[in-house]
């Protein structure tokens, strides 16, 4: 048979197939047997004058092609990627029921694999949009989240804490970021927020947010009076002294930041506005009239609305 003519039969591949580690002739058998792909040592040589075939997913971007034109791709073609983006406030209880629901994961192998890598129930994953390889399945999918993240938690705390004492970093820095990301209005206030947390937590007064019950399964849940009544748990913070244990939520870059450096103002209270900002206060009394002038700015509002 003439090489040639080889090279343009036809053959039939996946549009993505994962290429494993190894030699030359290896990756072909594994290639043939697990695709059924009609490969050969002639396909061995050919490929030592391409080039070595590129490792992991990859996207050939077509079904349908010769065999040279497979050849070629085999050694040149893109990862096959897909974008998983981790959205700063929400909490791992609900991205891994995410993650379940999108990719048709498991639930129970999600959430046993973060258990096994996880140092902390919440906050380890870290809010970034990550290209994973497609086809990998749930461990796999785990494992490369965590290992991402918990680098970039180790690269920030040498950038902005010097070193990366994971116990600290997580059970005060991460934890201080995760209240803030609930609570912040935008970026520019999570200083503000942040300096409101640790001038109450050197007072030693209780830090009293909504945003530190906002945990776990009550991720979007309004905290109501009752709730404020009858849950017992650490992250009660008008019944708990100190920060919870561990996060209440994933967090970004800007409220870590913020939790490394808080503004330096003297404010201990903050009250929502009607325009959303919160107005923050250095005195009880102050504190006590903005929430009057919310209250009186609500009603007429809804009354107007009528």
């Amino acid at each position: 048979m003439a090489l040639a003519y080889y090279y343009t039969m036809p053959i039939r591949t996946p549009k993505q197939l994962y290429v494993e580690r190894g030699n030359i002739g290896k990756i072909i058998t594994k290639l043939s047997s697990r695709y059924g792909i009609p490969l050969s040592k002639i396909d061995v040589y050919s490929i030592k004058f391409i080039g070595m075939p590129q490792s992991g997913w990859i996207d050939l971007g077509g079904q349908e092609m010769t065999r040279g034109d497979f050849l070629y791709r085999l050694t040149t073609a893109k990862a096959a990627l897909f974008a998983v983006k981790l959205i700063p406030g929400e909490t791992t209880y609900d991205i891994l029921r995410h993650f379940s629901e999108e990719y048709g994961y498991p639930l129970e192998v999600l959430q046993k694999e973060y258990d096994r890598f996880a140092p902390y129930p919440e906050g380890v994953l870290f809010a970034e949009t990550y290209y994973l390889p497609k086809g990998i399945g749930a461990k796999q999918f785990i494992d490369i989240l965590m290992k991402k993240s918990l680098q970039r938690h180790s690269h920030l705390a040498h950038k902005l804490h010097n070193s990366f004492n994971p116990t600290i970093w997580f059970t005060k820095i991460v934890t201080i970021a995760s209240i803030i990301q609930k609570e912040a209005a935008s970026k520019e206030e999570m200083p503000l927020i942040s300096a409101v947390i640790y001038n109450r937590l050197k007072r030693g007064m209780p830090l009293q947010m909504d945003g530190a019950l906002n945990y776990g399964k009550y991720s979007h849940q309004k905290v109501t009076a009752k709730r404020l009544r009858e849950d017992r748990s650490p992250f009660n913070t008008y019944l708990h002294k100190g920060l919870p244990p561990y996060p209440v939520c994933i967090v970004g870059i800007d409220a870590i930041r913020a939790a490394v450096a808080p503004a330096k103002v003297d404010y201990l209270y903050f009250v929502r506005g009607v325009n959303g900002k919160h107005i923050f206060s250095k005195s009880y009394r102050s504190h006590l009239s903005h929430i009057r002038d919310v209250q009186n700015r609500n009603r007429k509002i809804k009354s107007q609305e009528k």
